[in-house]
């Protein structure tokens, strides 16, 4: 087929209903999945169709992707493989011990993987079906078991070999990283915000705060996968998610009453010169590719904005940010000053739902291997192996129990997909590499189904069940019934997961945003409890921009998680997250006062009474407004802006019970 036949297919395929993008890389990673199990054929492997399986499993739409997802893919089939085997010898035969390890060890890569993010997740989960694999599929002969590893090992290698090779010739290598220009504009509007307020216009309203909330936190979602394949794209990334961790310092400060915050030294002609500055590094931002003379203007701004409270470290920070962002895709080396003084990146790790997907993995796998045991049931190894992977792979989802829907679709269309192969296809068959030959069409209906906007849900699950199926040994061997009792069984695999996620420590939308407003008042109770150092203030400064940096993408993942599961719950966590954010502040500032000499007997003991109880937030947050409020007029002469600072958070605090209560 030529390049023009080729490309008319395509055209003609989208008015059928397919996507022509994916079609285009699915059927690609179809080409690459026959080569792999011709070649694992060819190299006498057991299992030739595993690599195939692996194929899809590490297929990426870009290079780095491809790359990184390679390696973690091989990485995970090593120690899972060695850990399968394992598992089989220490077992010695008993099928009681080997549900019992195979339990545990599915229960710890769940938890870590939950942990994880990106494709070093995916290995970690990977490690545990793969052990799964090894130790099921030949249970009854554990004297095998060196040759099943083996053969798992190779046939894994032989399919990442063949999807690097096919993906490298034909997959991008990759572009900008998708919302570099969101992120610029909305820092544009940041900009013009500050202006505003420099010049005592109103700020804006609780709606378009939380707006920009939900656009970073849409933004910062998607970058992951955009950090794989070489430390350049690592570098950009954590610039980007730099530059959002800046812009919501800003907004929070921009939240407060921005009139109380003027200096008495910040002049008329300073805000003139402020709000140009920041004007035209706005207009920058907007239509230049790469707005050096942003920077520079807020250099220009940061000077003007010499006695207007905490502006001037403000649009430092800004200027900062936005300058390692502009070189994170270059070679050009930041100074030390300017890594010294920017946030740090933080992310959130989810040590709640870490906890209850590796607990829920290990019951599960326990009890469905106890029914296999107990009841003999050969179609039970199908039903535990596919439940190993749904309680691992899917365990970090949203909603797993939803999404089970369509891998149970998705795997039933994999089962009679296999059985036409096997049935319709295979009888005609005289060898075995007519056997793999006969493979490849249902291959490519897979890469077919897997891109048509109807199927295309439940098009990856086809594929890996369909040759998961496909065991090409001549002469074949079985009968249809058996066929379709095995074909039954796979199916059972994500019905026990999705009866898992329904019913056993269930998984849904409320718990994990429960789960999140749980760890942002623990950390502000942590942040109260920690003391800060004595003499170096430089570790103090750390400390407390770890923290900010942790929160803020706490904030994030909070608002991104509410808007799922509503417009009104999106409004509620924007407002609730900022004030944690901001009682956050109050707790730094509280530490730092507590290590003030210069403070009085009594306020000194008021400060210390206020961490005490800011120790203790979640049970009972309404006791720890009046002991915030009196430090705050106790400083009041000395220090306004405190004490205004630790009213608003006390105010905050009284808003939002709900939010910081147990």
């Amino acid at each position: 087929m030529t390049v023009a036949a080729y490309d008319r297919f395509l055209e003609r395929a989208a008015h059928w209903g397919f996507d022509s993008a994916r079609l285009r890389q699915h059927l690609r990673t179809a080409f690459a999945a026959c080569l792999a199990v011709l070649a694992a054929w060819a190299l006498g492997l057991e299992h030739p169709q595993w690599a195939g399986m692996t194929v899809w499993a590490a297929s990426q739409p870009l290079r780095g992707q491809l790359l990184e997802k390679s390696f973690f893919r091989t990485t995970g089939t090593v120690v899972g493989t060695a850990a399968g085997i394992g598992l089989v010898l220490l077992a010695h035969g008993d099928l009681l011990w080997l549900v019992t390890g195979l339990a545990l060890w599915l229960g710890l890569c769940a938890g870590l993987g939950n942990l994880q993010r990106g494709f070093a997740s995916y290995g970690t989960m990977l490690s545990g079906y793969s052990a799964a694999m090894v130790a099921l599929l030949d249970a009854g002969h554990p004297e095998h078991v060196y040759a099943l590893g083996w053969d798992r090992l190779f046939t894994g290698l032989t399919g990442v070999a063949a999807a690097l090779v096919v993906g490298w010739l034909f997959t991008p290598v990759g572009g900008e990283i998708p919302g570099n220009g969101q992120v610029r504009r909305l820092c544009a509007r940041l900009l013009r915000d500050i202006a505003a307020a420099a010049r005592g216009q109103a700020g804006f309203s609780r709606q378009a705060l939380a707006e920009r909330l939900s656009a970073m936190a849409v933004i910062e979602e998607g970058l992951d996968p955009h950090a794989a394949g070489s430390q350049r794209s690592r570098r950009a990334v954590r610039a980007l998610r730099r530059l959002i961790n800046t812009q919501i310092s800003a907004l929070l400060w921009l939240r407060d009453d921005t009139s109380q915050q003027r200096g008495a030294h910040f002049t008329p002609a300073q805000a003139t010169t402020l709000a140009e500055a920041l004007e035209q590094a706005a207009l920058a931002l907007e239509t230049q590719s790469l707005p050096q003379s942003a920077v520079d203007q807020l250099a220009r701004a940061g000077a003007a904005a010499a006695g207007w409270g905490a502006a001037q470290g403000l649009i430092e920070n800004l200027r900062l940010a936005l300058h390692a962002h502009l070189v994170a895709s270059t070679d050009e080396p930041l100074p030390p000053q300017h890594r010294a003084r920017q946030l740090p990146v933080v992310l959130h790790r989810d040590w709640v739902g870490a906890r209850r997907a590796a607990l829920r993995a290990a019951l599960a796998v326990f009890i469905v291997g106890m029914v296999w045991v107990l009841t003999g049931w050969s179609g039970g190894i199908y039903m535990l192996l596919g439940l190993s992977i749904m309680i691992t792979v899917f365990s970090s989802f949203e909603n797993p129990a939803f999404t089970m829907r369509y891998v149970t679709a998705g795997q039933a269309l994999g089962v009679l997909v296999a059985l036409a192969c096997q049935w319709l296809a295979w009888p005609f068959a005289h060898s075995q590499l007519q056997m793999v030959l006969w493979m490849m069409p249902f291959i490519v209906l897979g890469a077919l189904l897997f891109s048509h906007r109807r199927t295309m849900l439940s098009g990856y699950d086809c594929n890996m069940v369909l040759l998961l199926l496909l065991s090409p040994h001549y002469p074949q061997t079985g009968t249809l019934p058996h066929s379709l009792a095995l074909g039954f069984a796979v199916v059972t695999g994500p019905l026990a997961g999705w009866a898992t996620y329904r019913f056993l420590l269930p998984v849904t939308l409320q718990g994990r945003l429960q789960a999140l407003r749980a760890m942002m008042v623990h950390e502000i109770q942590d942040m109260a409890a920690r003391p800060l150092a004595t003499r170096d203030a430089s570790a103090d400064e750390r400390t407390q921009r770890v923290w900010r940096a942790r929160l803020y993408h706490r904030l994030l993942r909070l608002v991104r998680t509410a808007e799922k599961a509503g417009a009104q719950q999106a409004q509620a966590a924007a407002d609730c997250g900022l004030a944690a954010l901001r009682v956050g502040k109050s707790v730094y500032l509280l530490q730092t006062l507590s290590r003030d000499g210069s403070l009085g007997e009594s306020t000194a003991r008021c400060v210390r009474s206020a961490l005490l109880r800011l120790q203790r937030l979640q049970s009972a947050p309404a006791k720890a407004l009046p002991l915030q409020e009196a430090v705050g007029r106790r400083i009041a002469p000395q220090a306004p802006e405190k004490a205004l600072l630790l009213q608003q958070a006390a105010q905050d605090i009284a808003r939002h019970t709900w939010f910081f209560s147990a």
